[in-house]
């Protein structure tokens, strides 16, 4: 029995005596992106505990692969938070007086790889102590869109959407009537805490601003609607307007293909005649010209004939002259054909001479 009273006495002293501890419990904490997290390590020491003091703070990513990482750490009177590149810069002690028994830390700027288990173990020889801490890093609703998917027409059936652009789970909804009304209509009242509202048979009723608002544990955000229900449009008025549309812009597009077209076939006729044209090539003559030259050859024959080749002159016909260039009056086919005189060969220095005519026999007359 007094070997059990002793024991007993002995544990007693033990757990009276004990050496450092840290009184912060270990606990959940969870922050947005972008913010500080404050992660608490508070401790007591005890008059054993005589060593020098060595604070260590470690994380243990979400990611199970990756080994223990050491963040920050006092040591010899002296703070070192190089260790972890990812978070370095962005962890710091809270007290400047790490020995008054705070070794707490702030982490800002708060990313989501920053996820993790982080430790905090305190030792002054003999005495060594560790608590865990679960941060959760959670991303705020944001960039939240309203909008009708659907024609806002009387009659129709249309969708009301929010959609936030980011957001961690889970996410909570809440459309609220601004305008007219504080109160959606009954039918809706299903879908007031859900991301679509489906509106059936829609009326002018229906018509007004509202909200929805995005919540999640860490933050909320909203936008806003207007909602503007009217009279059907008329369709076949929109459809023929179309048509005569694309029917205009068809014949629009036909006539600049036809000129195009055009254009080009002159400008290939121009070449073609430009390139038919011989520069060496004289003019034709014309027919005066060449009746000219006829006469005036016959007239040089005359100047130059004497008596002796008067006789095969005479037979030559006069009807032989180009009939394009003299003008021949009609005889009556009943009357001998009238004697006609020489030419006045004097003039041209020769004897003039009597040229006979013949009938229409060949006798001379």
């Amino acid at each position: 029995m007094a070997l059990l009273l002793r024991l007993v006495l002995l544990c007693g002293v033990a757990d009276f005596t004990s050496s450092l501890s840290i009184t912060t419990p270990d606990q959940m904490i969870e922050k947005a992106k972008g913010e500080t997290a404050y992660l608490p390590c508070k401790f007591t020491l005890s008059p054993e505990d005589q060593g020098p003091l060595d604070i260590e703070w470690l994380l243990s990513p979400a990611d199970n692969q990756k080994v223990d990482q050491v963040i920050i750490l006092y040591s010899g009177d002296k703070i070192y938070d190089d260790y972890y590149q990812d978070l370095k810069g962005r962890v710091h002690f809270t007290s400047s007086d790490l020995k008054s028994g705070d070794a707490s830390i702030n982490v800002t700027n708060l990313r989501l790889s920053d996820i993790g288990t982080y430790q905090c173990k305190v030792k002054k020889a003999p005495g060594v102590g560790n608590k865990k801490i679960q941060l959760t890093v959670l991303v705020k609703p944001s960039g939240i869109r309203c909008y009708v998917d659907g024609s806002e027409e009387i009659g129709n059936d249309f969708k009301l959407k929010c959609e936030p652009k980011e957001g961690s789970l889970p996410l909570q909804y809440e459309w609220q009537k601004l305008s007219n009304s504080q109160k959606l209509p009954t039918l809706w009242l299903p879908d007031m805490k859900s991301p679509v509202i489906s509106v059936k048979n829609a009326s002018t009723e229906y018509s007004g601003t509202y909200s929805c608002t995005v919540t999640n544990r860490v933050g909320s955000d909203q936008c806003q609607l207007r909602l503007n229900v009217v009279p059907p449009s008329n369709r076949a008025g929109t459809i023929a307007g179309a048509i005569v549309g694309i029917l205009l812009a068809l014949v629009l597009i036909g006539l600049i293909v036809f000129c195009c077209r055009k254009k080009r076939r002159e400008e290939k006729y121009e070449k073609e005649v430009h390139h038919d044209i011989r520069e060496d090539v004289p003019p034709p003559k014309s027919r005066a010209s060449t009746a000219r030259s006829y006469i005036g050859s016959n007239h040089s024959s005359l100047g130059s004939m004497s008596p002796s080749n008067m006789e095969g002159y005479a037979k030559t016909q006069y009807n032989q002259v180009p009939s394009e260039d003299f003008e021949r009056t009609p005889q009556s086919p009943t009357l001998p054909p009238a004697k006609v005189a020489a030419p006045n060969l004097s003039r041209m220095g020769a004897v003039p001479v009597m040229i006979p005519a013949q009938s229409k026999d060949g006798s001379i007359v």
